[in-house]
């Protein structure tokens, strides 16, 4: 199957919503877990937020308080950490599966306890995924059928031998409307040829919409010894770059 170029997708895709990338890189010595997050705004209120870095992952926050009008649905963490695994996603599931994992349950039973976004007309989908020490990865998204709030649909892919320089990638929307039409089908399957965080970010933020832009997160794990390098974009601030010599990987509780 063919790999598309993931900066040439977003490039013809000014509204994506929010999206995640998960996958494997390789540096030409060893391989290296890929996720990214980003999250896309029009109104002010989406606009005003940043990512900011939390002692497990990242949490939104906004920008400026003083103009922050309703705090439901983008104020949360979207990356957290649970042992030595990865939690990405679009809101405050994040936390459901977490708490599930702490608790010896799986994060699709988790996510059987949630359903789409409140947000009528768009019901925006909940997109998901976890990556485990090994570099396997695993999407989810919940979404309404054809807008009927009344049924949820839930999709699981997971991907236990992930492949050098292969990712996948899902995201919310797929343009605008009203109401935005939901992402559909399968995760899209993309090459991953940065060697580095650092080089990826740089492509990504590049190719997201200028005026849709909020927050970019992107980190590389070091699959030999846990040894994380994450940059943080911000519409309002600064390139964020660490790189740390030391694993992110805890033992499971």
């Amino acid at each position: 199957m063919e790999k598309l170029d993931l900066a040439a997708y977003l490039r013809q895709r000014p509204y994506p919503g929010r999206g995640i990338l998960l996958g494997q890189a390789h540096n030409g010595t060893w391989a290296q877990s890929v996720m990214a997050y980003f999250i896309m705004g029009r109104s002010e209120n989406s606009r005003n937020r940043v990512f900011e870095a939390t002692e497990d992952g990242i949490r939104t926050r906004a920008f400026d308080e003083s103009k922050m009008t309703d705090p439901s649905l983008i104020i949360y963490h979207p990356v957290r950490m649970v042992g030595s695994t990865t939690i990405v996603t679009n809101g405050d599931q994040t936390d459901t599966i977490a708490q599930a994992m702490r608790d010896k349950h799986s994060w699709i039973r988790a996510l059987r306890t949630r359903t789409y976004e409140p947000d009528e007309p768009n019901y925006t989908p909940r997109i998901s995924g976890i990556v485990h020490r090994d570099g396997s990865y695993a999407l989810s998204i919940l979404k309404s059928m054809d807008g009927d709030p009344e049924v949820c649909q839930r999709h699981f892919y997971e991907y236990s031998a992930p492949r050098y320089q292969t990712g996948h990638f899902i995201s919310t929307y797929e343009g605008f409307g009203s109401p935005v039409p939901s992402f559909s089908g399968e995760p899209v399957r993309v090459a991953i040829t940065a060697s580095s965080a650092g080089e990826l970010a740089d492509q990504l933020w590049e190719s997201l919409n200028e005026d849709n832009r909020v927050s970019l997160f992107v980190r590389y794990i070091d699959l030999r010894n846990g040894f994380p390098e994450t940059v943080i974009f911000n519409k309002h601030g600064r390139r964020i770059h660490t790189a740390p010599k030391t694993s992110i990987w805890k033992e499971e509780q």
